[in-house]
């Protein structure tokens, strides 16, 4: 008699018994295989974890495997090892893990059946690798010295420095010494250029993608070809990161620092922190690059207060024979009168592109026409219904919308409450700074580039191409414009908005508005033509804007992980936050006390549970949010602590309707 031990995707921290059929014997080959399996009143797809001759179960209460399917090879030891990691350190169920790690198509019971067209990626005319500067040579050496094994490189180089073509030369090499390469991006805007540079130079490497604007045939057909081995590069967002590959020689993180890489349901897992734990454990080299680094990282690299994990490569040049970097300025608008929220220099400077035939970027990481409708008259605003944040007017298709929860409704034609027909608009967004350039610039072609005007992979590459294809004067757009562009004629970038960041609640704002104003302000002059950045703002004097004007990332990072330090923050010190929302907030509130209330508590003296408290959007889509932060010096002593905490909170009894999860590493408060 064989037992069969199976993992499911079932918030359970435990593994399932099922008999093996007589007739099918199993062996220890078999183990990795997906199996179906009964489960309750339907059939579920598995994966065979264990064989064994005896159950903690009396046999007769165990049902039989239904099917071993042997469409695809057993799943190799090193994804267990990889799914064993995230399930104990991300403190979720295994199962879940696992089954939550393959593409939707091997979950299922019925798969679709696979369509005989693909898409077709439009490759760049080949061209001969372009000419390393000395940076850029330098970097690659080192790499090259360093031999074989694992090893963590942070590429810092400036926007436009070629840390691209560093990341193909490696791809050269570890094709040519017979391995694959795994390339992480953050998001799926970034993919189909960096897809067709990679495709022109590797034109028989066997390139596949993996990200989920694919259809779920084509997502399972490449990701089996990484299993096989036959694709021999995968390019994918942050998923991508659990594809097993059986000859796995390199991982390449671009754009290292984005949140994008960080889960923010199911597992909440950071896909750049799992890559590195992968290559370590793999034995291979991993290289992340950004032109800002995450704080994290650059701690790991360069901070003289503690071990230095990461080798530190940088690139300050830019790679295109006499591009510059763009030369930054600040206005003062307490000196200057804003018409229609743009300053007159700005104006004056879109002018001057306008009549040299280059193109200029206005920048504001505000969708939507205006982030409030309100009435002059008795102060009523355009609150969401179901959460705790106002509607934004989206004036082109006459809708209120909810950024949070997706509620929208019609734009009243007068006041609710009063009857008022003379409701307004407060403040701007991109569709009503398009609208007040179109009249300022009438025979400028003006282009919106944000999620509102590119909400599929088709529409955002139609935008590229207007924009390469010079069919744009202006462009008004969000951070979907901020990163990994290359655009020529781009000489110019206006940025609004920014000081709202500067005095917010999550001490991470400035690092992330550092990284967003100089990812954005490196896509002007990134060609011949010289670039200029002009940053709207009523506090010219802040440090951040200081060392942005000197594109110094290095003075910027060490003086916030300085305050990080006093202040007792990451990287200095380890976290994990403990969120409960329920319709009531007494409800999530009284889960979050009895949790930290947990009698063995005080056995963790190296572990300090916070006050539980509201969230700072305390009601989304109307379940009241609240959360509990535990905070440790000692990462292992963090762990240990919730390795025995999450015991406990499975056996809180709470109302039916509450729901909580566990994140480490919390990016958001």
């Amino acid at each position: 008699m064989q037992i069969a031990r199976v993992a499911l995707d079932v918030p359970l921290h435990r593994f399932f018994d099922y008999l093996v059929p007589d007739g099918e014997p199993l062996s220890a080959s078999d183990i990795g295989r997906r199996v179906r399996v009964p489960f309750g009143t339907r059939s579920r797809i598995g994966i065979l974890v264990d064989l064994s001759t005896a159950s903690d179960f009396p046999v007769a209460q165990l049902k039989a495997i239904e099917a071993v399917l042997r469409d695809l090879p057993a799943l190799p030891p090193e994804w267990f090892r990889l799914s064993e990691f995230c399930a104990a350190y991300y403190q979720a169920p295994l199962g879940e893990v696992m089954l939550s790690t393959l593409p939707a198509g091997l979950r299922r019971i019925d798969p679709p059946a696979a369509r005989s067209q693909r898409r077709v990626t439009k490759l760049l005319p080949p061209q001969d690798p372009p000419e390393l500067t000395a940076e850029q040579q330098t970097a690659l050496a080192t790499m090259a010295d360093a031999g074989t094994g694992f090893k963590a490189y942070l590429l810092h180089g400036v926007t436009g420095s070629g840390k691209t073509e560093v990341y193909l030369r490696l791809v050269e090499r570890a094709l040519a010494a017979g391995r694959q390469v795994l390339l992480l991006v953050p998001e799926i805007n970034l993919t189909p250029q960096l897809e067709a540079r990679v495709a022109a130079r590797f034109p028989n490497a066997g390139l596949v993608s993996l990200h989920s604007e694919l259809s779920e045939a084509a997502r399972t057909r490449n990701w089996r070809a990484a299993l096989a081995g036959s694709a021999r590069i995968v390019l994918g967002t942050r998923l991508a990161v659990f594809t097993p590959m059986p000859d796995l020689g390199l991982i390449v993180v671009d754009e290292e620092h984005d949140a994008s890489f960080k889960q923010q349901d199911g597992m909440r897992y950071s896909a750049r922190d799992v890559a590195v734990f992968r290559a370590r454990e793999r034995g291979v080299a991993i290289v992340l690059g950004s032109a800002t680094p995450s704080l994290e990282s650059w701690a790991n690299a360069a901070d003289p207060r503690t071990p230095a994990r990461y080798t530190l490569l940088t690139l300050h040049e830019r790679a295109v024979a006499n591009a510059r970097l763009p030369l930054v300025q600040r206005i003062d608008t307490r000196l200057e009168k804003l018409q229609d929220g743009l300053s007159g220099a700005l104006l004056l400077a879109i002018e001057k592109r306008l009549a040299r035939g280059e193109q200029s970027l206005v920048f504001l990481n505000r969708r939507g026409y205006a982030p409030v409708l309100a009435c002059p008259c008795c102060g009523w605003i355009s609150h969401c219904t179901r959460c705790a944040a106002n509607l934004v007017l989206h004036l082109a298709d006459a809708r209120l919308r909810c950024h949070h929860c997706g509620f929208e409704s019609r734009v009243p034609k007068a006041c609710p409450t009063c009857g008022n027909q003379d409701i307004q608009p407060f403040g701007r967004g991109t569709q009503r700074l398009e609208e007040v350039l179109t009249v300022r610039f009438p025979q400028a072609r003006i282009l919106r580039v944000d999620r509102d005007s590119a909400k599929s992979r088709k529409q955002w590459e139609l935008l590229v191409e207007q924009i390469h294809g010079g069919a744009a004067d202006i462009l008004v757009g969000t951070q979907m414009l901020a990163k990994g562009h290359d655009f020529p004629k781009l000489t110019l970038v206006g940025a609004l908005g920014a000081d709202a960041a500067l005095f917010a609640a999550d001490w991470r704002a400035p690092e992330r508005l550092f990284a967003q104003l100089m990812q954005v302000a490196g896509r002007a002059g990134r060609a011949e033509l010289p670039g200029e950045v002009l940053i709207q703002t009523e506090y010219p004097e802040h440090p951040l804007y200081a060392a942005l004007v000197r594109h110094d990332y290095p003075a910027f990072a060490n003086e916030q992980l300085r305050e990080r330090e006093q202040a007792g923050f990451p990287p200095y010190t380890f976290q994990a936050m403990l969120r409960a929302e329920s319709p009531k907030m007494a409800d999530a509130l009284a889960f979050l006390a009895t949790a930290r209330a947990w009698p063995q508590a005080g056995g963790h003296a190296d572990v300090m549970l916070y006050d539980p408290v509201p969230m700072r959007l305390a009601r989304r889509a109307n379940f009241e949010r609240a959360q509990l932060l535990v905070e440790s010096p000692s990462r292992r002593a963090l762990q240990a602590f919730l390795g025995e905490w999450g015991s406990a909170l499975a056996a809180i009894k709470a109302p039916s309707r509450l729901r909580w999860h566990l994140e480490v590493d919390p990016l958001e408060f």
